[in-house]
Formats: structure tokens, sequence, C-alpha cells
């Protein structure tokens, strides 16, 4: 009895542990008023596993896509968590995923109306069989041929929109080591590598993910 209990509770854990969750931030205190009318301005990040997975921009064409922990996104104001189900994946199966989706969302394609961390969440949330994110979420950007022209530049930065030095810094540094990359996608992809093992943006609580191509 008391062994089929213990197992019944660790499944559990297991399971629990699969669920994906979509944490919602404000950007503004704007959406205090806002989320009345089913709208506002909002950032999220897909949780599994026990890290949350945002998409922000920078001005490299390498990840975008960064890690931290839940619910504490620098920058951004917790709103709430909303569950999207639960995943089939073990965890080193939803890290190789999460570093394929990098490929495919870098930081300079980035675009508040038509490529924002609303539209990474919703991606994965789909790509992993779970539910979509409310409407509510990206409502914004749907109207957004509407509304761009009322929305403040600042609103398109992001957490990881500040940390462009550490990217030169890497460069400077491969460049004064001597190294001769064939190719500018080669440099980019160690930026990368070098990026996540030694973290300098531990201090800002987030670290990029390292992208492997499809």
């Amino acid at each position: 009895m008391g062994g089929g209990t213990f197992a019944s509770n660790y499944a559990n854990v297991g399971f629990m542990d699969r669920e994906v969750f979509l944490n919602v931030y404000d950007l503004t205190s704007f959406n205090n008023y806002s989320i009345w009318f089913g709208f506002g301005v909002f950032h999220t990040g897909i949780e599994v596993y026990g890290m949350e997975y945002g998409f922000g921009a920078h001005d490299y064409s390498i990840s975008g896509v960064f890690e931290v922990e839940p619910r504490s996104c620098p920058g951004f104001i917790y709103r709430c968590s909303i569950s999207l189900g639960h995943i089939d994946m073990s965890a080193s199966e939803f890290r190789e995923f999460i570093e394929t989706m990098a490929s495919e969302y870098h930081g300079n394609t980035y675009h508040l109306i038509c490529k924002n961390c609303n539209h990474f969440t919703d991606d994965i949330s789909h790509r992993l069989h779970c539910k979509r994110i409310p409407g509510w979420v990206n409502r914004l950007a749907k109207f957004g041929a509407l509304f761009s022209c009322l929305l403040p530049d600042s609103l398109e930065s992001t957490t990881i929109k500040h940390m462009p030095e550490y990217y030169h810094a890497y460069e400077d540094e491969m460049s004064d080591s001597g190294s001769n990359s064939s190719s500018r996608e080669g440099l980019e992809h160690e930026v990368v590598d070098h990026k996540v093992l030694i973290s300098p943006t531990r201090t800002a609580e987030i670290a990029l993910i390292r992208e492997i191509a499809r």
C-alpha cells in the first residue's frame, strides 16, 4: 500500500512538472483601465519544467529567446498565470524543442505588431498541443494597423533590448584573440554559445537560449 502511494505521488509530481503555464505581465499601468475593455499591453512567457521562456528584441540575427525564473521577468509587472495544459515530452526533449524554436525567433525579427512575445508564446503552446493563449493578451497587436501610431516607442523595448553591449564585448574578444570565422553566421553562433555559458545577464536574471538548427 505504502509503495503504491509513493508511486502515485511521484507520478503526480511528474504530471505537475509537465504543466504549461502562460505567465502574463503588464507593460504599463494603463492596463488597469484598458483591461475592462478587453485589451491591454502585455508581455507573456511560457513556464514549463520550472523555468519561464520569453522572446525579446535585440539588434542581432541570433536567438532572442530567453529564460528566466518563473513570474519574475525583470522590467515587467506580473499579473497572472494561466494553465494551458500538459506536455508529453521529457525535460531534455523540451530543451531541444525550445532551442530549435530559438532558431526561428531571432532578436532582430521582433516586431511589436507582427512578431512579439505573445506571438511566440502562442506559437509554442500550439506546437506543444496545448491551448492557445487568450485573445485579450494580444488583442492590441491584432488592432495594430489602427493603434500602432498611438503607441509610444518605449513599448518596443523588452528585457533583452538593453543587452547589446554583451554581444559587442564577445565579438571584440573573439576578434582580439585572432579568431577568423569562415562566415558571419559562424561568428553569431559562437557568440550565442558564449552568451549562455558565461551568462553575463545573470545580474538581470535572464539568459539567452542557445539555438540549434532545425
